[in-house]
């Protein structure tokens, strides 16, 4: 019984949700029917039906075809932006964390700067300086999120390094950079899963915003924010140019917090204990 309490019902509903959508991802050009970019697949603005079950857009595009392959531009930048924020992250986390002095003093106040700006703030203005593109919101996106990256590993290190294992490193003769390697980088590990499966879903709307924005993905890319900016304008009209993309966001974004929260409580004893 215990195995279907609702702690792990929501971690087994959350997985699911992102097998299907990563499978989706990965054998889109075999699901789809169309190519995402072909145009007069059917008649414009054609509602959902056996031919086009997601409809088509103002150009005769199957939005089927153009939301299965947005699927896989999503997660890519999902997974590029949380990487390059949790590499930087923890790389200025760890250093801040070991380090004393002027150092330590001068990365948290550098840090401190950036997170006391939104992220999208910090995001929009990177790209407007980068320029819109895709590839530059996914450097944007991870830079904006490396901030927070770098206080979660910054707290994590201040609690290690003050553990015996971390002194008898000391005592062995271990450097700063065997010290940060070997003995603090493994323990950082499992917080470090949490925010970055938890960030995954942050990463994905900030993107998506930009894209529906303009600043983001370009046409004709499928990317799921450029496809509800696509469907904008004819909302009332055609609703299922938004809906479906809308939907797809929210259940990716739905499927990484379940998951971030149940690896959450699996790794962290003290959160097991209160249930």
């Amino acid at each position: 019984m215990k195995f279907f309490r609702l702690r792990y019902l929501n971690a087994i509903i959350g997985l699911v949700i992102l097998i299907v959508i990563v499978g989706a991802a990965i054998f889109a050009p075999m699901l789809a029917p169309f190519s995402p970019e072909r145009m007069f697949t059917g008649p414009r603005l054609s509602p959902p039906s056996w031919a086009h079950l997601f409809g088509t857009d103002t150009l005769g595009r199957d939005m089927f075809s153009r939301v299965l392959h947005g699927a896989r531009l999503t997660l890519y930048v999902g997974f590029i932006a949380v990487t390059i924020g949790v590499v930087s992250g923890t790389i200025v986390g760890m250093i801040a964390g070991y380090a004393v002095g002027w150092v330590r003093g001068f990365l948290m106040r550098c840090i401190d700067l950036l997170y006391s700006f939104p992220e999208i703030l910090v995001a929009l203005a990177l790209v407007a300086f980068l320029g819109p593109s895709l590839d530059n919101a996914m450097i944007a996106v991870g830079i904006s999120r490396t901030p927070f990256f770098a206080r979660v590993i910054y707290s994590v290190v201040l609690v290690e390094r003050s553990k015996p294992y971390f002194d008898s490193g000391r005592v062995v003769g271990a450097g700063p950079v065997r010290l940060m390697l070997r003995y603090l980088l493994p323990n950082i590990i499992p917080p470090l899963i949490v925010v970055a499966s938890l960030g995954f879903s942050t990463a994905i709307l900030a993107a998506a915003g930009l894209s529906f924005i303009g600043l983001g993905a370009q046409p004709p890319a499928p990317e799921w924010g450029a496809l509800l900016a696509d469907g904008r304008d004819n909302m009332r009209l055609a609703p299922w140019l938004m809906l479906y993309p809308g939907f797809a966001i929210i259940l990716v974004v739905l499927a990484f917090n379940l998951v971030g929260d149940a690896l959450s409580e699996y790794l962290d004893p003290r959160q097991r204990w209160r249930r």
